[in-house]
């Protein structure tokens, strides 16, 4: 396995997966806005990266996927407009054209939901701890949350997370449907390793057509989405002539 360290946060290479790993452990893992961009540039390498067909997003150390925001960090922003205009990490992470799978463990507060929320699948292990506080501290949050929870889950489980702050299990999410795969401790990245191993197995083209399928299906009508499976249907097809082309020609 290759790394490419960034800070508090880097790029992991094992054959077809990247990993990036959050690595701040002495903080449960919690984000600053340095690590923010360090979280962008590892997404920005592992698109460019062709050797990479699934991500996997995870944290180091026995204890936290994520904390959340450092809060200290936040002391930082001169004003609610520098607030406005911050880098945000959330971007980034929704523009892999990979899949991304969040393997979860312990806490994942704050914009370590957002992260786990931002990946396409979840792996997560029964220890875990999720919750969005923000409404507790006077705020809401601002990393995705309420519009991937709102999909997700529903309106009524999307509003009971974020309009009361509580913590619940892997179970609870489990049974709001925030969660594909619920597993015992410490087997996480295991299983999250053994979905991404079998996802990069397919081709590219068809494992990223899917992604943009299923994220655009939340945007589009079906009448707008069904054309849209179309063509990237069709550039499927492509990708298998092409092949076929190839191997006439070898012959």
């Amino acid at each position: 396995m290759t790394d490419t360290s960034n800070g508090y946060v880097h790029l992991e290479r094992d054959g077809m997966i990247g990993e990036i790993v959050l690595d701040r452990p002495a903080k449960h893992n919690a984000l600053t806005p340095q690590m923010y961009r360090q979280i962008a540039e590892c997404c920005a390498e592992a698109n460019e990266d062709a050797a990479i067909r699934v991500v996997i997003f995870r944290g180091a150390g026995e204890r936290a996927f994520c904390a959340g925001s450092d809060i200290s960090a936040l002391d930082g922003y001169e004003d609610f407009w520098a607030w406005r205009n911050r880098f945000d990490y959330i971007p980034p992470i929704l523009s892999l054209r990979k899949p991304a799978i969040a393997a979860v463990k312990g806490w994942a507060l704050g914009g370590g939901l957002e992260i786990a929320l931002a990946c396409d699948l979840r792996v997560v292990a029964k220890n875990t701890t999720f919750s969005a506080p923000e409404v507790q501290l006077g705020w809401n949050g601002a990393g995705g949350a309420a519009q991937h929870l709102t999909r997700m889950c529903g309106y009524g489980a999307a509003m009971k997370v974020l309009l009361t702050g509580d913590r619940f299990t892997a179970q609870e999410a489990a049974d709001i449907g925030m969660v594909e795969y619920l597993v015992e401790d410490g087997q996480e990245i295991e299983k999250a390793r053994e979905v991404a191993a079998q996802i990069a197995g397919y081709s590219t083209v068809a494992t990223q057509a899917v992604k943009r399928a299923v994220r655009s299906a939340m945007d589009l009508s079906t009448e707008q989405g069904l054309r849209n499976e179309n063509e990237l249907m069709s550039l499927c097809f492509a990708k298998v002539e092409q092949a076929k082309l190839r191997s006439t020609l070898e012959e």
